[in-house]
C-alpha cells in the first residue's frame, strides 16, 4: 500500500505568544501515534568551535542562530518516511549537545518556532501555515514569568534582553512572517475555538489518508 505524504504544519509567533501552548493542545488531542512535533529551538547552530565567552553573546532571536540547512534536510527525510536524529541544544554551554533524539516519521508533522515561517525552503514544504498573534504586553509578561521561574533570571535582565534584543528582532524578523500565514490565531493557547478548528482540519486529513 502506498504511503501518503505527511502533512506539514508550521506554527510561528513571537516569544511568549502561546505557539507552544497551541502546538501542545493540538498534540494532546491526537497523541504521539499520528503527530510529530519538531521544535525549531532544537536546531540552534553548533557553536563548539567558538570560545565559551563569545557564545554568551549569541542572539537566539536572529535567523542566523538556526541551522535551517539541517532542519530542511530532516523535514525532507521525514517526508520520505525516513527516521531522523533530532539534535539537542545545551543552553548551559550555549552549543549543541552530543545527544540526539531518534524520531520516526508520522502522518502529521508540526514545525514550531519563532522564525519557522521565515525560511522560504520551509515555507514551500508546509501545507498549513499558522501564526499565533498575541499583544506585546502579554508576551513580555509571559516571558518574564517563564525566565524568572525556569531559568533563574532577574527582572532587570529579562527587561534588558527584551528591549535590546527580543523586541527589535521580533519587529524585524518575526512579525513580517505573519503575512505568509494561512491562519492567524489570536491569544495562543487560550483560543480554544481556533485550536478546535485546527484539530478538526487535521482529523479530516488523517481520515482522508486512511483511504
Amino acid at each position: 500500500m502506498e504511503k501518503h505524504k505527511p502533512v506539514i504544519i508550521g506554527v510561528a509567533g513571537g516569544s511568549g505568544s502561546g505557539k507552544t501552548a497551541v502546538t501542545n493542545s493540538i498534540f494532546q488531542q491526537f497523541g504521539n501515534t499520528s503527530i510529530l512535533v519538531i521544535e525549531q529551538d532544537y536546531y540552534y547552530k553548533d557553536q563548539s568551535h567558538i570560545p565559551y565567552e563569545e557564545r554568551l553573546n549569541t542572539n537566539y532571536d536572529h535567523p542566523f542562530a538556526f541551522d535551517n540547512d539541517l532542519l530542511v534536510q530532516h523535514v525532507h527525510d521525514l517526508l520520505n518516511h525516513q527516521a531522523i536524529d533530532k539534535p539537542v541544544y545545551d543552553y548551559k554551554l550555549h552549543t549543541r549537545s552530543k545527544e540526539v533524539i531518534h524520531v520516526e516519521p508520522k502522518e502529521v508533522i508540526i514545525l514550531e518556532g519563532i522564525l519557522i515561517l521565515e525560511d522560504k525552503r520551509l515555507l514551500d514544504l508546509m501545507d498549513i501555515k499558522v501564526f499565533v498573534d498575541t499583544d506585546a504586553d502579554v508576551r513580555i509578561i509571559r516571558r518574564m514569568a517563564r525566565d524568572i521561574k525556569e531559568r533563574g533570571r532577574t527582572i532587570d535582565s529579562v527587561i534588558d534582553q527584551y528591549i535590546n534584543v527580543v523586541r527589535p528582532m521580533h519587529l524585524q524578523f518575526v512579525e513580517p512572517t505573519k503575512r505568509y500565514a494561512d491562519i492567524i490565531i489570536p491569544e495562543g493557547g487560550q483560543n480554544h475555538v481556533a485550536i478546535d478548528l485546527m484539530a478538526t482540519k487535521i482529523q479530516t486529513i488523517l481520515n482522508r489518508n486512511m483511504f
